[in-house]
């Protein structure tokens, strides 16, 4: 069970504590600030996630928050500038509490490129309604993080930021494509971040640095101000969420960040349960069997046990379940990806979107790490490429046996919560996923369903690397799978600091 409260270092405490000590006078917003930052910037040569910082500006707005705090009547003529998460919401679930913000999640001010050479200078206008709730909690911004090139890649690499490597051992990936998130949190630079998942990209950077991310219910959260947008099906499987070091903070992120916003025209008002009032006696888990392409190696098999183990020890109904059906997935979810109705790829990488892509050339450069562009870009063009010869019919039926599939899964969780692998394997040397799409299934089966996903730290193996765990609920059920992940964390202590 983790040590929590001022048992830990700030460092190592979840925001929503951190925020609690912050009020209480037990610690400064400022302090913790700077604990934060001076993590971030030992760590940071050799993890490669922070993209553009705002240091300065943020322990400006620390300072405020102590400010507010000592005389909330004075703070206004103090002479220092009062935060506007501050001024918006004085007793917020993160006053004080620092964070980071994927760089594909528009902030006003900070860089908007996803990683793409040609939009190099490209600068935010204005604040996307995710990151803008989650500042007016009164959480204090400390930057943008890395993405794969287009956030189009489980490894977050791209010719304008560079390479992030995983905060436990810098020759793996981070995950991708929130990897400059899970690097950060996961190596104690911040306690909680906003990624979005439209295929693993806050699961598995969690996953692979440790910690833990939720993917929210289809259309739950809404995708405004992104970039790459997305429109049509795509909607249904991409959603903004947190990644957090300590599992209390998730729902008090998800409930923060979630809701219509007036532009998004699909995001939807839900009632959001209380993780607290899951009853674990009775609950049922199912482990999935035969659900994966590749073998999943015997160490996350092994992991995943002994979590089930934990749940029946709780009081849950453990049984298995073969779930063979959840390996046709993968081609759902690429015709779903396919059909999205938002701008080519080439149009939006391109500084000339008008002169047709030379693919040998691009495709020889990536090879030898020249170029404007990475590998996976290069197979995401000529998958794009093959897709336009894909008779649309063959498509149309792709994605209606994607619903029938999700709601197959559904109907065997029920009210209960799936035990499944992330990925087949820890996070692996850079460079081995490329070329791989199928190696995501584990996590693009739960967008393709649109249902809520929790990826859950389990310890490290002996190289010590992160093993984990996702508990997937049914549609809305979101603080269920969230309940699975405070349970596991009191079991087998959560996210373990990088040494």
């Amino acid at each position: 069970m983790p040590a929590t409260g001022a048992a830990l270092p700030v460092t190592e405490r979840s925001a929503t504590a951190l925020a609690r000590a912050i009020r209480e006078g037990e610690v400064s917003s400022r302090e913790v600030v700077e604990a934060h930052i001076e993590v971030l910037r030992r760590r940071e040569p050799e993890l490669g996630a922070m993209v553009c910082d705002r240091f300065d500006a943020a322990l400006a707005d620390a300072d405020a928050v102590d400010e507010y705090i000592r005389d909330p009547t004075d703070s206004a003529g103090s002479g220092v500038q009062v935060a506007e998460g501050v001024r918006s919401a004085p007793t917020g679930e993160f006053l004080g509490v620092p964070c980071t913000v994927k760089e594909s999640i528009s902030v006003e001010g900070m860089p908007l490129t996803a990683g793409v050479v040609a939009r190099r200078g490209e600068v935010a206008q204005e604040t996307a309604p995710t990151a803008a709730r989650l500042l007016a909690t009164g959480a204090i911004h400390l930057g943008a993080t890395n993405t794969s090139e287009l956030t189009m890649w489980v490894e977050s690499e791209n010719r304008l930021y560079g390479r992030t490597n995983n905060a436990y051992d810098a020759r793996r990936t981070a995950g991708g494509s929130s990897g400059g998130e899970g690097a950060v949190v996961g190596s104690g630079g911040a306690p909680i971040g906003l990624g979005s998942d439209i295929g693993g990209s806050i699961r598995l950077p969690a996953f692979f640095n440790g910690v833990f991310g939720h993917k929210s219910s289809s259309w739950l959260v809404p995708n405004t101000g992104q970039f790459p947008p997305a429109e049509g099906d795509l909607t249904r499987m991409l959603a903004v969420g947190p990644i957090a070091r300590r599992a209390e903070d998730l729902m008090p992120m998800l409930r923060a960040i979630a809701g219509p916003d007036g532009v998004d025209p699909d995001t939807r008002d839900v009632e959001l349960g209380d993780p607290a009032a899951v009853e674990l006696r009775g609950l049922s888990v199912i482990v999935s069997e035969g659900a994966s392409v590749l073998p999943v190696k015997r160490e996350l098999l092994n992991a995943r046990e002994r979590a089930a183990g934990a749940l029946a020890a709780a009081g849950a109904v453990v049984r298995t379940e073969s779930m063979r059906s959840i390996r046709r997935a993968m081609e759902y979810y690429l015709a779903t990806l396919s059909s999205g109705t938002g701008p080519d790829v080439w149009s939006m990488v391109s500084p000339d979107p008008a002169v047709p892509p030379k693919l040998r050339k691009i495709a020889r450069e990536a090879f030898r790490g020249r170029g404007d562009h990475t590998l996976p870009l290069v197979f995401l063009l000529l998958g794009e490429k093959l897709n336009a010869r894909t008779p649309p019919g063959r498509t149309r039926k792709a994605i209606e046996a994607g619903r029938a599939l999700a709601r197959e899964v559904e109907g065997v969780i029920g009210d209960g919560v799936l035990l499944h692998p992330p990925f087949p394997r820890v996070a692996p040397k850079h460079g081995r996923t490329v070329g791989r799409p199928w190696m995501i299934l584990p996590m693009a089966a739960f967008n393709l369903m649109g249902l809520p996903a929790t990826e859950i730290p389990l310890g490290l193996n002996k190289d010590g690397v992160p093993l984990g765990v996702q508990a997937v609920a049914g549609r809305d059920r979101d603080h269920v799978s969230i309940a699975v992940a405070l349970e596991l964390e009191r079991a087998f202590g959560g996210w373990v600091p990088p040494r």
